[in-house]
Order: structure tokens, then C-alpha cells, then sequence
């Protein structure tokens, strides 16, 4: 009996064992394959949200920027410890939703990892020496822009990204001319389309521009800066001073977050220079979407404060110090355009990213667009974003143009809009780009 008892023992001994060992090694093994599938997921919808491709009609097409967001995806995804070891490229596959028009609205990217070598333990003297492992990821790059057009009711779930610039621009076609009697919109705001985007060609124009009936003049303050009551009347591709004034402290966390050009700058600057933390969202202002935002009407004074502020703020965010190839550039040798890269500058903070191509880039900043229906009174309506990149333009960041020395030249990289009829709780942004990025597939 103690023999017999003793041979149960050891097969007991050993299944307990190998449930408490093996299967919590598997469980280990099958959460880190998540995280390297939703990490991966979320770096290729990244790429895709700041391509710009979500805010044209599908053109060039949606596989112009798959081959850059399967790369970093993949690069993502075995940089991920699973069962022991890294992923291969092998063990990885990424996928997306090609077909138009969802592309356009909300491009999907899928991730697939599977690891078939993962050892075990005790359960060997059963004869089971490996196990497979595996996990499955999509990430949605979401524009509200097309979803308002595609649903029945034409309105969308509102979008409210972090680290939006004080600026607010109208909702005018940037790059008309100051005289134009009647410039377009940038998006619908009226109907089953409101929130659309009206012409998906101002991805990658810029305003100033040299060409014949266009907009000579760069970003620059609206009402020489000071925008006292009554509101005087947009012009298209100026800004209405935002009151997004906040002390420093309270700016970015941690502290230290600040750069370190930002000594002796005002609130207003700080804002520009740095991240400002509160979400920004885009739709009817109400008790869960709390969009609400003011023109800034205090008097600063008479002359370009404003826009002589906004220039050395913006030289210290884009690490501007008066000579070319210093900021960071769109890479124009990186066709098509869209989806658009940068070249990192030679201050670039990064270390050894200069000349590289580079996803994200401070020179990339997101404006929110308002409602700019005469008159326009305080609180203003956002009913949508610009992302545009800032470029110096002959080794100068301040723009010498009609209205002044203190424009600055921009280029459209983003388009999102919500327009005046988006409700409900808006999805959270990710960093700078105003197409969100979220996961949409339950772990």
C-alpha cells in the first residue's frame, strides 16, 4: 500500500505541479503576446493617424502608408519578450481594412502574434514539451470627419486631443487670399454632412503660398493680437487668440517636462512651447463633452504682441535657432505625400535622430477650428482641427509677408472635423494628432 501509495504521489505531485507551474507560465506567456499584439496594434494605427490619409478621399490609396506601419508594427511587436524571448518576424502579421470608403473613416490595423515553441516544465513527463501561444490585436485610427458622412443620423462620436495650440482658426479655406469674398470652408457644418471635410485636397498645401490667388500670408494673430470686443471678422489662415493662459506648474506634468527654452516665457507662450495636458474635444459643448473655449479679449496693448510672442514661443517648440537644417523637415523625397514623414533636424532633442525619417515631430501641431458664423461671440464653437507643420522658410522662422515680419509658414498635414451636431463623451487623443488612436478588439 505505501508503494502504491507512494507511485499515486508521484503522478499527483506532478499534475499539481505542472497546472501550478506550466499553466501559469502559459497564462504569463499568453498576456505578454497581448500586450506585443495591442503595442504593435497601436503603433501601426499611430502611423496611419499621422500620415494624413485619413483626411483625403483615399488617394493615393490606403496601401501608400501600410508598408510604414507594417514595418512599425512589426518592429514593435519583437521588440516584445514572449515566453522567454523576443518575437520573430516570422511569428508576426500584420493586416489592415483596405477597402474604401471604411479606409478612409477609420483604418484598422490587425495584429497577429503566435509564439509555437513556448517550453514547459512538468508537464514534460507527459510527454508535452512545447505549447503555442498566441494573441490577436486591431487598432482603429478614428476621424470623425467621414464617419458623420457614412452614418444615418450625420453626426459623429467628437474627438478631444491633448497638446492643442492656442491658436483658433476659422473655419476658412487657409489658403484663399484675405480678399476673397466668399472662401470656402474648411468643413460642413449644416445637414447629414456636417463635420465633413469640404475639399480633402488641402492636405499638404500650405499657407503662405506662391501661387496666383492664393493666401500670401503666413499664421499670424488675428486683430493685430488684441481681439477686444466686438470680435472683428476672420480672414482666412488667421487666428483668434485662444484664453488657454495656464501658470506653468500646471502645464505639463511632470515639471520637467517644460524645454528648456521656456525660461522667461509668459503662460501664453508656455502654451505654445509646451504640452498642454487638458483635452481639447470638438462638437456641442454639454455636461460630457465640455467643448467650450474663449477668444482671449483682454487688450495687450496696441501693435503685434500677440504675434511676436507666438514667434519666439514657436522657435522654442520646434527648437528653432536662426539657421537651416536645424528643425525638422517633411521628408519631400518620401513620395507619395500623403502619408507624409520628417526628417529630423540637427537639434532635434533625439539622440542621433538627425537626417533620420522620423513619425511624430514637435513642428507638428494641432489647431483647433471654430465656428466663425458673424458675429462671433465668446464661448466659440470648435467644430473640428487643423495638424499642420510648421516650417521655417529661408532660414527664417518669422515669415516677412504683407501683414508683417511675424507670420509663420504652415503646411496641413491632418484634417478632422466634428462639426456643430457631433454628441456624446468624446474619444480621448493620444498626443498631438487630432485622429485618435484606439483599440477596438476585447483582449
Amino acid at each position: 500500500m505505501i508503494l502504491l501509495v507512494a507511485m499515486f504521489m508521484l503522478f499527483i505531485v506532478g499534475a499539481m505541479a505542472a497546472l501550478a507551474i506550466d499553466v501559469v507560465s502559459l497564462y504569463t506567456a499568453r498576456s505578454e503576446a497581448q500586450l506585443a499584439a495591442d503595442g504593435a496594434a497601436l503603433a501601426g494605427a499611430r502611423v496611419l493617424a499621422n500620415s494624413g490619409l485619413t483626411s483625403t478621399n483615399n488617394s493615393p490609396g490606403p496601401t501608400a502608408g501600410e508598408d510604414i506601419a507594417r514595418t512599425v508594427a512589426t518592429q514593435v511587436a519583437i521588440s516584445n519578450d514572449v515566453g522567454g524571448r523576443n518575437l520573430k518576424k516570422s511569428e508576426v502579421v500584420v493586416s489592415f481594412n483596405d477597402t474604401a470608403p471604411s479606409f478612409v473613416t477609420n483604418p484598422h490595423v490587425t495584429v497577429q502574434v503566435q509564439r509555437t515553441d513556448v517550453p514547459t516544465f512538468f508537464a514534460r513527463i507527459w510527454g508535452s514539451t512545447q505549447v503555442t501561444v498566441g494573441a490577436t490585436a486591431t487598432a482603429e485610427a478614428y476621424n470623425p470627419s467621414g464617419a458623420s458622412v457614412l452614418s444615418s443620423s450625420g453626426t459623429a462620436t467628437p474627438v478631444a486631443p491633448i497638446c492643442v495650440k492656442p491658436w483658433l482658426l476659422p473655419n476658412l479655406d487657409p489658403t484663399q487670399p484675405p480678399g476673397a469674398l466668399t472662401p470656402p470652408a474648411i468643413f460642413t457644418l449644416s445637414g447629414p454632412t456636417s463635420g465633413a471635410i469640404v475639399n480633402p485636397g488641402l492636405v499638404g498645401q500650405s499657407w503662405p503660398s506662391a501661387t496666383l490667388g492664393s493666401n500670401p500670408n503666413g499664421l499670424f494673430a488675428a486683430c493685430g493680437g488684441n481681439c477686444t470686443v466686438p470680435i472683428p471678422a476672420p480672414l482666412p489662415g488667421q487666428y483668434y487668440p485662444a484664453a488657454m493662459d495656464i501658470p506653468a506648474p500646471a502645464l505639463a506634468t511632470p515639471a520637467n517636462a517644460l524645454p528648456d527654452c521656456s525660461a522667461g516665457l509668459r503662460p501664453y507662450q508656455l502654451a505654445i512651447a509646451a504640452c498642454v495636458q487638458q483635452p481639447v474635444s470638438c462638437g456641442v459643448n454639454s455636461a460630457t463633452n465640455p467643448s467650450a473655449l474663449n477668444i482671449d479679449t483682454t487688450f495687450y496693448g496696441a501693435g503685434t504682441l500677440r504675434d511676436s510672442e507666438t514667434v519666439v514661443a514657436a522657435a522654442c517648440l520646434i527648437h528653432y535657432n536662426g539657421g537651416m537644417g536645424q528643425t525638422d523637415k517633411i521628408d519631400t523625397l518620401a513620395l507619395p505625400s500623403p502619408p507624409f514623414q520628417f526628417l529630423a533636424g540637427s537639434d532635434n532633442p533625439v539622440p542621433g535622430a538627425s537626417g533620420s525619417d522620423v513619425l511624430v515631430s514637435d513642428s507638428l501641431v494641432t489647431i483647433p477650428v471654430i465656428d466663425s458664423t458673424m458675429p462671433i461671440t465668446n464661448p466659440v464653437t470648435v467644430i473640428g482641427f487643423l495638424q499642420v507643420f510648421l516650417n521655417p522658410s529661408g532660414g527664417t522662422l518669422a515669415y516677412s509677408g504683407p501683414a508683417g515680419s511675424n507670420e509663420i509658414e504652415a503646411t496641413i498635414i491632418n484634417m478632422a472635423g466634428c462639426g456643430n451636431t457631433a454628441t456624446g463623451t468624446p474619444i480621448l487623443g493620444n498626443g498631438a494628432s487630432p485622429v485618435a488612436v484606439r483599440l477596438i478588439s476585447p483582449p
